[in-house]
């Protein structure tokens, strides 16, 4: 079995997390994590209402039944404070807050029982949040679909690892069992895994948008800000999304300040949104999306994704020894 301080702490199978997408991790993707074996997590975006998070995280524990993670903004949290007061109220087993300082909400997750990461870009991100006192830090690295940095995972997993004390999650482009199995023989204390869930039916995007997903390659994400320009979200700088590419990424890259008073340009993308139209509207995926070949079920992908790593590195810890032995 895979023990790692997460199935320890948190009392699940694998140590696998699904990823606080927003829009596309709701109650359902969450609770069918956590059914696979790993522990799901409600993303809360920017924008979402306050209501969200109570009905969704009804869906995701299954009426308290299971444990389940929250996915905070820190910089949302600047400016809406309730979001926090309604994940702490929601009793989520961990709740992530990431994209900014986390120093101000760290103590009132710990008083209310709940465990504290913070998905971090580099190495100075990951210093501030271990001196604010979170549980695990998430080496995100710019594999990653969203919003991330820009730094690869390995190397930013291998600095965290020899810099910390604290667990370290890694985060972006594990998609598979040997990518699972990678971060943890490293030392991670676990996998934080998204794009690998983006073509499950229980995710909370159009069948279209799993269609596209499924089509696309590991060449075809794209690291822009010119989706949250075009909507007017102020995501701090340093902070682009890796998306898959399409006509209006293509179209405004390299032209951000003129995309920025583009009425007709921002338009058309809400309207793209609202059409499910592809070519315009985004997907936020990260470059293990060529990994995806057909709709599955998210509690069969992270189960398969476990066991897969369990039994792969049993198998190859034997194969080296015994090449060990033989020489």
């Amino acid at each position: 079995m895979l023990h790692t301080e997460l199935t320890e702490q948190l009392g699940i199978r694998f140590p696998i997390v699904g990823a606080p997408m927003a829009g596309v991790a709701h109650g359902r993707l969450a609770r069918a994590v956590t059914e696979g074996g790993g522990l799901g997590m409600i993303g809360v975006g920017s924008t979402d209402g306050i209501d969200l998070i109570g009905r969704e995280a009804v869906v995701a524990s299954d009426q308290g039944r299971l444990p389940f993670g929250i996915g905070l903004m820190a910089w949302a949290l600047e400016r809406r404070p309730e979001l926090l007061e309604m994940a702490i109220a929601a009793k989520p087993a961990l709740v992530s807050v990431s994209f900014g300082s986390t120093a101000a909400y760290v103590q009132p997750l710990r008083d209310a029982g709940i465990v504290v990461v913070a998905q971090v870009q580099d190495l100075p991100s990951a210093t501030a949040a271990a001196e604010a006192g979170v549980d695990y830090v998430v080496a995100q690295g710019t594999e990653a679909g969203g919003h991330t940095g820009k730094v690869g995972t390995l190397p930013l997993l291998q600095l965290l690892l020899d810099g910390f004390d604290l667990p370290v999650l890694a985060a972006g482009g594990i998609a598979t069992p040997r990518g699972v199995a990678a971060v943890l023989a490293a030392g991670a204390a676990g996998a934080w895994v998204g794009t690998c869930l983006l073509a499950s039916p229980e995710a909370a995007s159009r069948p279209e948008a799993r269609a596209v997903v499924l089509a696309a390659t590991e060449t075809d994400t794209v690291l822009t800000r010119v989706f949250d320009i075009a909507q007017g979200i102020p995501w701090p700088e340093g902070f682009a999304g890796r998306a898959l590419r399409n006509r209006f990424s293509d179209t405004w890259e390299h032209r951000e300040a003129e995309l920025a008073v583009d009425e007709a340009a921002a338009a058309l993308l809400a309207a793209a949104k609202t059409d499910g139209d592809y070519d315009a509207a985004f997907i936020y995926a990260g470059q293990a999306v060529g990994s995806l070949h057909q709709e599955r079920g998210a509690a069969e992908v992270i189960t398969e994704l476990g066991e897969a790593t369990e039994a792969w590195l049993l198998k190859r810890l034997a194969e080296l020894s015994r090449v060990r032995t033989t020489q």
